[in-house]
């Protein structure tokens, strides 16, 4: 893709998405630590209608980590994935009480040695609540960024490099206008091309023609 065309292709995002946030819902560090890694192969939607009553149950980092394993199970259960995903959370938990004083690190690199925690769900919290620079790539933003052109790569660590090179800035906004793009408009399936402002620029729309 073109210097210009990216640049129209970000500005038709802000416009889109002026003020784009993540759609998960949570209080605090911890509780977005948490609601991020129920998110995998799970919809916000079905996470926010969970997370409430888990953290009435468990209102901090400390009762997660003291909690029995088979009550946050039962509470996560409709995200799929709740063995390990329950797993992940209370030994999550218990490293950061043990190791962190009881606080979510900051950095991508502390964050990743948390259980469950991998590239992607570490670029989400840094860059929501740290403002760090990067991109995260989950499947909305794979799929987009190749569709459109900005990248040719289908591995999404590689993807989230090449991004993140190549947008330089504002990035955590850019990835939640890419997932709400991807979400409400570019969808996997049913694309809605015809209404879209930058088909005269998008590969995949090209490809069809």
């Amino acid at each position: 893709m073109k210097n210009e065309d990216k640049e129209r292709f970000i500005l038709y995002l802000e416009k889109l998405f002026p003020n784009a946030k993540c759609e998960l819902e949570y209080n605090d560090p911890f509780q977005f630590l948490v609601s991020v890694i129920l998110s995998a192969q799970c919809t916000d939607k079905r996470v926010n209608m969970v997370t409430p009553k888990l953290f009435e149950k468990f209102p901090t980092v400390y009762d997660f980590a003291s909690a029995d394993i088979r009550d946050i199970e039962n509470l996560i259960k409709s995200c799929g994935f709740y063995h390990n995903k329950a797993k992940n959370i209370k030994n999550a938990s218990i490293e950061i009480v043990n190791k962190y004083n009881g606080k979510v690190p900051t950095n991508i690199e502390d964050m990743m040695k948390l259980p469950g925690v991998g590239m992607k769900t570490a670029k989400v919290v840094c860059g929501d609540l740290y403002n760090a620079d990067v991109i995260a790539v989950d499947t909305h933003v794979l799929r987009i960024a190749n569709r459109v052109g900005l990248v040719d790569e289908k591995d999404p660590s590689k993807c989230s490099v090449k991004l993140e090179k190549l947008l330089k800035n504002d990035m955590p906004r850019i990835h939640h206008r890419l997932v709400l793009f991807g979400r409400y408009h570019c969808k996997a399936q049913k694309p809605n091309c015809e209404q879209c402002e930058i088909k005269d620029i998008c590969k995949y729309y090209k490809s069809k023609l």
